[in-house]
């Protein structure tokens, strides 16, 4: 087939492989999930903004991952729904990679802010005199900066090299947004550099981020054994559950995600676009729901604006 234009190029979304007919099946709980998210992620920001006792370091790294949430979500918006309601598959080149960006930052913001979340817990257990000293307001922004620019700027040149690849294949992509692996095997030519990488950020961020949180909770379970009151220790550890529990839900589907992709080529592709699907949805959906319910000045701030609607 002889190359085109990517000016001209449109793709066409796939919405659950197999499942066509039943596509309105999946809208609704689909479009439940996308209200809960957006509900939930935009509550816990008005109650961090409203409450002045909400103005701590680590309700800052809870903003920042409700907004990441809230970014995440709204990158898949735009085609998810209209794919699953009315069956509109076609989304051009530069849409289509503006989704991309957008969803591969979101993602490793999410896990660069669950890294910062980490650090905040590892601060405030192992050297609580010195919390407020460590991360000042000026420094939680900075570190916010850095982990965008880290997040965004890392993937110039994986765009910049997908921008020149001539594609010649298929225009028919496996999910219903766009992702660099599903884009990059249309291409006709030598992809060894965007293969190699995208390895290569998988392995600095994906991989890395996860190995120093558990660093950081290695040294975190260190100091609550040094402490001697049973009652003390499952107080200091309850501040870390709401934590954890985000830690893992984003992490067990990107691992049976990666499994899947490793051992699964023959496995069906409905199998592959759920695991893609529980991967960006469940921890956008279940993150405001765990922060609401198991930290309790979150839990307390909307109860406390709830009663003031009703009054």
């Amino acid at each position: 087939m002889s190359q085109c234009s990517h000016t001209t190029s449109v793709f066409l979304l796939t919405g659950i492989p197999g499942l066509e007919h039943g596509h309105h099946w999946f809208a609704a709980p689909f479009s439940f999930m996308y209200a809960i998210a957006m509900l939930g992620n935009c509550t816990i920001l008005f109650v961090i903004k409203a409450e002045r006792r909400l103005h701590q370091p680590m309700y800052y790294f809870l903003s920042m991952l409700a907004s990441t949430d809230l970014g995440l979500r709204l990158s898949t918006l735009l085609t998810v729904l209209p794919v699953l309601w009315f069956n509109s598959r076609e989304i051009s080149f530069g849409t289509c990679l503006l989704q991309m960006i957008c969803i591969h930052s979101f993602s490793f913001m999410e896990s660069s802010v669950l890294l910062a979340m980490a650090f905040d817990r590892y601060v405030a257990i192992c050297n609580p005199l010195r919390y407020t000293s460590i991360l000042t307001s000026p420094r939680i922004a900075k570190i916010g900066l850095a982990i965008f620019c880290r997040c965004t700027l890392v993937l110039v040149p994986l765009i910049c090299f997908l921008t020149l690849l001539p594609l010649c294949r298929s225009r028919v992509l496996s999910y219903s947004y766009c992702l660099h692996q599903d884009i990059i095997r249309l291409a006709c030519s030598d992809t060894t550099f965007n293969s190699i990488y995208g390895l290569t950020l998988i392995l600095l961020i994906m991989v890395l981020d996860p190995l120093l949180i558990v660093l950081s909770y290695v040294m975190i379970i260190q100091m609550v054994l040094s402490i001697t009151s049973k009652e003390e220790r499952i107080k200091v550890l309850n501040t870390c559950v709401s934590h954890i529990c985000a830690i893992l839900i984003f992490y067990i589907p990107m691992v049976g995600l990666s499994i899947i992709r490793r051992f699964g080529e023959n496995a069906a592709p409905v199998i592959h676009v759920l695991m893609v699907d529980v991967y960006l949805f469940v921890p956008l959906v279940l993150n405001p729901v765990i922060y609401s319910m198991k930290t309790k000045h979150i839990h307390k701030g909307i109860q406390r604006i709830l009663c003031q609607k009703k009054a």
